[in-house]
């Protein structure tokens, strides 16, 4: 198979395996780079037999993906030409987790650092997620920007945990480290970061290696929930808080204050609470 150039991923294939490395420096932002990139490896790999487990991480052991990049919003149309191929009832944030969901390959996160916001969606899209103790950290930081999520977060956190959960996470908005995102369910385990490679690597190859047909079949046994309506209902309401002034202020004030550096992303939760404070 050839394997296409990306700019924003790094594709290595080993037994069945695809690692992809997401470098979108300097904190990974979800932005219309690596979201493009991403639809269009899962596309290019989608009917390829011989790729049968995707491993994703980072090339940055400090940032999965930071979060969609804040900048948007002085650029409402740069989505414009990703969105002509979103499916209906989608918005473009949204079609990159259904896409990670519909994908037939066994989908895993090997969660090293920090996963926010659109990365934080993204780790609850996939099939399984592993993350690093005392390394690894998720949060939903939305609601400091005067929005919730709205790359299918509501949802997929549903799945994952009980309601209760979910709105502790999404409206307490503070960091999970791995180990209580482990008791959450928001990950498969939390893991010592001195053995979270090893084991990732053993998983996704044995299960490359399972006989044709088993991962297909179990996947088509276990499918993920049909989530159409109610990603509707989530957008609808994300969108009406998006077009509020006090968000178009917390997200521009956050990025004044240093959201998407490296020093900013660090306490991003703090940053915010800053911000709305003064």
């Amino acid at each position: 198979m050839t394997i296409p150039t990306y700019s924003t991923l790094h594709i290595e294939y080993d037994r069945g395996v695809a690692t992809v490395s997401i470098n979108n420096p300097p904190v990974n932002v979800l932005d219309v780079a690596l979201m493009s990139d991403i639809r269009a490896f899962l596309t290019q790999v989608r009917d390829d037999p011989q790729t049968r487990v995707i491993v994703f991480q980072s090339a940055d052991p400090e940032f999965f993906i930071a979060h969609v990049d804040m900048t948007l919003i002085d650029e409402p149309h740069a989505f414009d030409q990703f969105a002509k191929d979103v499916p209906n009832g989608l918005n473009p944030f949204q079609a990159v987790g259904e896409m990670i969901q519909a994908q037939p390959q066994v989908t895993i996160v090997k969660l090293e650092g920090l996963a926010r916001g659109g990365g934080a969606e993204f780790v609850a899209a996939v099939d399984m997620a592993f993350a690093a103790i005392g390394r690894a950290g998720l949060a939903q930081c939305e609601a400091l920007m005067g929005i919730i999520p709205g790359g299918g977060g509501t949802q997929y956190l549903s799945q994952r945990m009980t309601r209760g959960r979910a709105l502790e996470v999404i409206l307490g908005v503070d960091l999970i480290d791995a180990l209580l995102a482990e008791r959450y369910g928001w990950v498969n385990r939390a893991l010592p970061a001195n053995e979270l490679d090893a084991f990732v690597h053993r998983i996704a190859t044995n299960i490359a290696a399972l006989p044709d047909g088993v991962i297909a079949a179990a996947k088509k046994a276990i499918p993920p929930a049909d989530l159409s309506e109610d990603l509707l209902r989530e957008h609808k309401e994300w969108a009406g808080l998006f077009a509020r002034p006090a968000a178009e202020k917390l997200i521009r004030g956050g990025l004044q204050a240093g959201a998407q550096t490296k020093v900013g992303e660090q306490d991003l939760e703090q940053l915010l609470r800053d911000l709305s404070a003064s």
